[in-house]
């Protein structure tokens, strides 16, 4: 059996076609990758909001904190105070950057897998199982799917994406866009069951509702059909912009990364069918050994009897689980295929996943340094709650106003990458005001849903965003900004319109958006 990987540098994919939107995105990816690199972007962005921030402070914006009741200020960075807490801060920002430690944990133990070749005999297994034409939507559906593990996904579905798109003969650059497409832009949606992010949202939903009438509830459950109906949309309209916009636009771009670090892939040997058997089985037990540890209502793994609460051990603990359902069964395949003879074989394995992320080490550094400051200023805080109360004021009808949160959102999530963050702030302001309107928190939820998740692949601010640069750099060296957003922007623009229609269709026709939800809030004393 030959090699299923395209040994030339160029796949054999069609000719990227010309027109408006083509030329449209070449212009977007242009001026995007003359922009600084993203360290020095990042510590640009930081040093223009900071020195903002002495300006900024001496105007009275006149907004209110919808939780707190408090004016909001956009706080004078420029002192010596300032700058003390900035230099005192820094180390601390840095190693609490959320994704940073997501990224090392994980990838430790999927380094672990990808030395070892487990990762490529799976890979060649899928290809050999999987029609071609169905890799693309195969590949969404699971990025869709790596939601209830968090954001396990940015680590490890999109990087496969690449990998497969590659090894099928085709543009790896394609690959990453679509997973990316389903792990970030789909990232509202799963398949009935909750996934963490409904629990998180559903508690802020409840309570700015409870500041309207303090006896209302809101099940977890109040979105599932939508969001389960909205899985299967992404994954049809991703299929469709990866294979007929993505991939053509792609095709003439050369594969130029490191040869060292590109997959190789040859037959399945007999002993590597037997070691990758064995890492199922390993994977397996596994299973059954944490199944076992949750099956109790007492278990430990559980709050307050869930194991899908974001409060659950469980949920918390996704990490490093991911970390141990990579190294246990790679090192089981390593043995039995004999891929690996000692323990030293599995230490290389790690330290080789590192060193292919010290750049993004690097940018982790700066942007959460700007994250930081942008959070110290309340710059990004004023400008949800403003943009907020402009909305409000236009007076808009419940449906257009319906369809202003999913545009305001969209536009927020530009600039504040954080969907809890944002939702915290803005329910306070939203979930009220409809519900006066006689709309259901469940509606306004869901609306916030579609925005938030649709802009999400766009943003560079987004913390797994220089991460997949990262990712398209090991096939194209000069991948950068620009490239990954000219790249998405086409899923961002048709997600936002196709997703907000089906809302409408659902509210039109009077679908269930979950299994326990309404459209409709009855006023107080009904």
């Amino acid at each position: 059996m030959t090699s299923t990987a395209n040994t030339d540098s160029n796949p054999p994919e069609p000719k990227a076609k010309s027109g408006m939107i083509n030329r449209f995105l070449n212009i977007i990816e242009a001026a995007g990758n003359k922009l600084p690199d993203p360290a020095v972007l990042f510590l640009l962005l930081m040093v223009l909001v900071w020195l903002l921030s002495w300006p900024l402070s001496l105007v009275d914006f006149g907004a209110i904190h919808p939780i707190t009741n408090k004016p909001i200020a956009v706080v004078d960075q420029v002192n010596g105070e300032g700058i003390a807490n900035l230099l005192t801060s820094m180390v601390k920002t840095f190693v609490n950057f959320a994704p940073l430690g997501v990224v090392l944990v994980a990838l430790l133990g999927i380094g672990v897998a990808e030395h070892t070749g487990l990762i490529n005999v799976v890979i060649k297994t899928v290809l050999g199982v999987v029609p071609k034409f169905l890799l693309t939507p195969t590949l969404i559906f699971v990025g869709i799917g790596s939601h209830y593990a968090v954001d396990a996904g940015y680590v490890l579905v999109i990087p496969i994406g690449g990998v497969i798109f590659y090894a099928a003969g085709r543009h790896p650059l394609a690959g990453i866009a679509a997973a990316f497409a389903g792990v970030s832009g789909g990232f509202a949606c799963n398949f009935w069951i909750p996934s963490g992010l409904d629990p998180l949202l559903q508690g802020f939903t409840l309570s700015a509702a409870q500041l309207y009438d303090p006896d209302v509830q809101v099940s977890i459950v109040n979105n599932n059909v939508f969001t389960a109906a909205s899985t299967m949309l992404i994954v049809l309209v991703g299929w469709f912009i990866t294979d007929r916009i993505i991939e053509p636009r792609v095709a003439s771009t050369k594969v130029d990364g490191d040869p060292e670090q590109m997959p190789t892939f040859d037959a399945v040997t007999p002993q590597e069918v037997r070691g990758m058997i064995a890492a199922i089985v390993s994977a397996l037990i596994g299973a059954g050994i944490m199944v076992w540890w949750g099956w109790g209502e007492d278990s430990a793994l559980r709050y307050e009897g869930s194991l899908l609460n974001f409060r659950a051990p469980l949920m918390q603990s996704i990490v490093p689980l991911i970390f141990l359902f990579a190294i246990v069964p790679a090192m089981v395949h390593g043995y039995v295929a004999g891929t690996v003879k000692s323990h030293k074989d599995i230490v290389v394995g790690m330290s080789k996943a590192m060193e292919t992320m010290a750049y993004y080490i690097v940018l982790a550094f700066f942007c959460s340094l700007f994250i930081w400051m942008f959070s110290q200023t309340n710059i990004g805080l004023l400008l949800a709650i403003k943009g907020a109360g402009f909305l409000k004021a236009l007076g808009l009808s419940g449906g257009m106003t319906i369809f202003g949160i999913v545009i305001l959102v969209g536009f927020v999530n530009l600039l504040v990458g954080s969907s809890s963050a944002k939702w915290a702030l803005i329910s306070a302001v939203f979930v009220p005001m409809l519900m006066d309107l006689g709309i259901s928190p469940d509606l306004t939820q869901a609306a916030y849903r579609v925005g938030d998740s649709s802009t999400n692949i766009i943003t560079p601010l987004m913390p797994y965003f220089p991460l997949v640069v990262v990712f398209c750099q090991r096939y194209v060296k000069s991948t950068g900004i620009g490239t990954l957003v000219s790249l998405m922007l086409p899923y961002s623009i048709i997600f936002l319109i196709l997703w907000s229609g089906l809302l409408v269709l659902f509210w039109t026709l009077g679908l269930p958006l979950g299994t326990d939800s309404s459209y409709v809030y009855p006023a107080v004393g009904q």
